[in-house]
Order: structure tokens, then C-alpha cells, then sequence
């Protein structure tokens, strides 16, 4: 069952990690629930965990994080799953392809920034392991990337939130890829978490109230590409459409003349 919530003030706190996008979701929380203020809280990746553990006021009550997480401390609900790009100088020569594999980038300098958070086990190239001078952040790797000192293989969101005039990138097809998922501590679940579940699965404002169990995990949905280099984003989840056709409708009985 949820647990009551005991904040004197009406918040909920939100914890969104770099290249995650709030907007839609921000103003459904604030049509469906105004006397309550939604806190977003922008954390680094490595802080999101510790963050959510915490709770409080200076933790968070959920996050929109990167998976994994620990599922014995927390619950997931993935979201969607992100392209993975690679950023490389507007005059690169991968710069004039649509698309590249893994392969294409076999002889160039992979940067991993600290805050790398794709997982390269097993992939067929990946970036030096044990580098010394590996860039702390991914702005800086962005920097080293417009220098000419190598490429970088991030989720499209983080190339498009670090975007320069002099850069571009291109889709790998089969790099290791990044997820997004709402979670929060498995102690923590509140009415409010499940109001943000109702929010992020698309269910209308009637349906979110009064449900006492967090509902099951979704595999997340593929982030695709766009023409200009948008993301599209599929639900994790939802109600299938209306289906086309069906039974032709039954013809009204013919009026008798006196």
C-alpha cells in the first residue's frame, strides 16, 4: 500500500539525469495535480542512486535515471531506449554517411568520458580501456571531439544537448545503447510516485487514483530517429489503437408509407 505523505509542504522532488526531457510530462503533472509543486532536480548519473536513497528533502521522491539500478532497492519502470550517435566534426569524413556500424569506427580515437554511460562489454570496438587521460565530463569530451582529438559514441539526446555549429553526428546501428526509466526507492512508494507513473505511462487523470500496487516493469520502447535529427519517443505502454473497419452498420429499417 502507498505510504501517507508526511512532507508539511506539498512537493514532489524529481530527480532528471542529462539528455532526459520533462516538458510533457512537467505540464500533465501540473494540469492533473496543482496544488502540488513537481521540483526538478538535474543530478549527474553517479548521484541519481544515492540521491533516491536519501529521500528527503535533499534526496528526491523519483527520478527520470539511466538504466541499471539496483533492483533491490529500487523499482523501474523503463521507458524508452535511445539512439546511440557519434559525434564527430561537420568535415569528418563519417559526417558524409546517413549511418555508420561500430566497424566504421574501428581506426578512429573513441573518447569514454567519465560519465560515459553506455556499457561496452562485448561490444566489437569500443574506446581504450585504462586510458589515464580520459575526459572528465562529456562537455569535455565534446571540446576534445571540435579539437580533432577523437570522436564520441553517446546517446542522442547527449550529443543534441551538447550541440555545436561545428559538429555533427551520425547513428550508429550497433553501438551499445542507454534506457530511461521512472524509479524510485522500493520504501519510498507514495500516492504521488504513482500519480508520476500514471503520468509517464499516458493513463488519463481517472485512472491513476486509488491503485495501492506499483504495477509491473515494461521493457522500454526504442527512441528512432527523425528526419533533422529529432528523437521520437514511443510510449513504454498504452492502449492499443482503434481498429480500422469492422462490422458495416446495420441499415436503419425502411419507413412504410401509409
Amino acid at each position: 500500500m502507498p505510504v501517507p505523505e508526511d512532507r508539511p509542504h506539498a512537493t514532489f522532488r524529481l530527480l532528471v539525469v542529462p539528455g532526459v526531457i520533462v516538458d510533457t510530462w512537467g505540464r500533465r503533472w501540473s494540469e492533473r495535480l496543482p496544488g502540488v509543486d513537481l521540483q526538478l532536480v538535474p543530478v549527474e548519473v553517479a548521484r541519481a542512486a544515492p540521491l533516491l536513497s536519501e529521500g528527503g528533502d535533499e534526496g528526491g521522491d523519483a527520478g527520470l535515471v539511466r538504466l541499471p539500478v539496483d533492483q533491490d532497492t529500487f523499482h523501474a519502470i523503463p521507458l524508452y531506449t535511445e539512439v546511440t550517435v557519434v559525434v564527430v566534426p561537420r568535415d569528418h569524413l563519417l559526417a558524409a554517411a546517413d549511418e555508420v556500424t561500430l566497424a566504421d569506427l574501428a581506426d578512429e580515437a573513441l573518447l569514454q568520458p567519465l560519465d560515459d554511460v553506455l556499457d561496452w562489454t562485448g561490444a566489437s570496438v569500443a574506446p581504450a580501456t585504462g586510458a589515464v587521460d580520459r575526459p572528465a565530463t562529456t562537455a569535455a569530451a565534446v571540446e576534445l571531439v571540435a579539437a580533432g582529438v577523437g570522436v564520441l559514441v553517446v546517446p542522442q539526446s547527449l550529443a543534441r544537448a551538447h550541440h555545436r555549429r561545428d559538429l555533427t553526428y551520425r547513428v550508429v546501428t550497433d553501438a551499445p545503447t542507454s534506457s530511461v526509466a521512472l524509479v524510485w526507492a522500493r520504501d519510498r512508494y507514495t500516492d504521488l510516485v504513482e500519480e508520476m507513473i500514471g503520468i509517464v505511462r499516458g493513463r488519463t487523470a481517472n485512472s491513476t487514483r486509488g491503485r495501492a500496487q506499483a504495477p509491473e516493469s515494461a521493457p522500454p520502447s526504442r527512441r528512432t530517429p527523425t528526419e533533422g535529427g529529432a528523437a521520437r519517443r514511443t510510449p513504454a505502454s498504452g492502449r492499443p489503437g482503434a481498429r480500422r473497419g469492422g462490422t458495416n452498420p446495420r441499415t436503419p429499417p425502411r419507413r412504410r408509407g401509409r
